[in-house]
């Protein structure tokens, strides 16, 4: 399998099974609400709509930069440094182990450089937390070209990097609801879980930049960055949005950007707007304005 067509992308096949399992969790939340339960539900259908349309359009362009990645995958798979058995079990294990290792440090990376954040951080728009919201995904996540074609390298097909980014989107499907507790602790331990990923989007203080993992939390046990779920979580931005069009909710943090950079009074504040953190503001003389 070489050309980028013949790629199956396992997105398109779980589709329907998506479907299914959203409206069955529309049912389940709402018998939830009935009985007392603080679970916010499906309450606000333009938010489920806003995330469905970011889902449309995160289809057309991802699957551009995928093919980006592909391509690149491709260079480098001619000088891999093993030779591993293609489809084996071994592969596939170092194929999906590595994109979610790769993953982590691009989810990360989206999180404490501001200009990436612009990227991520109309999956975190929504103050709703339900299977919808799994589908609001980035439109521009550009740091898939660094982070995923060194996997040729080790000895990982070009393919079947792609499909271990689509198996690691399709678990990661699950993990976006209120409707399923603590699962056992031995896979709370190992595995991301809808516990730890409901952290991962909370706007409280002890919960911002934390839970990163895709399919394995472990690398956030090992790398400082996982917390546990315990304080109600609140969900959304520190500063939220109030629309529900799909361009503003993709583009909203690119236009802040640049709107910060027209007012940089310095290389210094340039480089603080658009590769600092989220949230980096200069520090000026109190006479300066700001």
């Amino acid at each position: 399998m070489t050309d980028f067509e013949q790629v199956p992308d396992p997105t398109l096949y779980a589709a329907p099974l998506f479907l299914a399992l959203l409206l069955l969790e529309v049912w389940l939340l709402a018998r939830l609400r009935r009985t007392g339960s603080d679970v916010l539900g499906y309450v606000d259908h333009r938010d489920t709509l806003a995330s469905l349309a970011m889902g449309i359009g995160s289809l057309l362009f991802v699957t551009l930069i995928n093919w980006g990645v592909f391509e690149l995958a491709s260079l480098l798979y001619p000088h891999r440094l093993f030779a591993l058995p293609e489809t084996s079990p071994l592969t596939w294990a170092i194929a999906i182990v590595g994109w979610d290792f790769g993953y982590y440090w691009h989810h990360r990376v989206e999180h404490e450089v501001r200009l990436f954040w612009a990227c991520h951080v109309n999956h975190h728009s929504s103050q709703k937390y339900n299977l919808s919201t799994a589908l609001r995904q980035p439109w521009t996540p550009f740091l898939s070209f660094v982070m995923y074609p060194p996997l040729a390298l080790l000895g990982v097909p070009p393919w079947m990097i792609l499909v271990s980014g689509g198996l690691n989107l399709v678990y990661q499907f699950w993990v976006h609801t209120e409707a399923i507790g603590r699962m056992p602790r031995w896979f709370e331990w190992t595995f991301n879980t809808p516990s730890h990923h409901r952290v991962h989007h909370g706007s409280n203080a002890p919960y911002l930049d934390k839970n990163y993992g895709g399919i394995f939390i472990v690398w956030d046990r090992l790398f400082g960055s996982f917390a546990l779920e315990e304080e109600r979580v609140v969900y959304g931005l520190t500063k939220n949005i109030t629309s529900y069009n799909p361009l503003v909710i993709a583009t909203h943090e690119y236009v802040a950007i640049a709107k910060d950079v027209a007012r940089s009074k310095s290389a210094r504040e340039v480089l603080g707007y658009t590769l600092g953190r989220p949230g980096w503001t200069p520090k000026r003389a109190p006479e300066e304005p700001v």
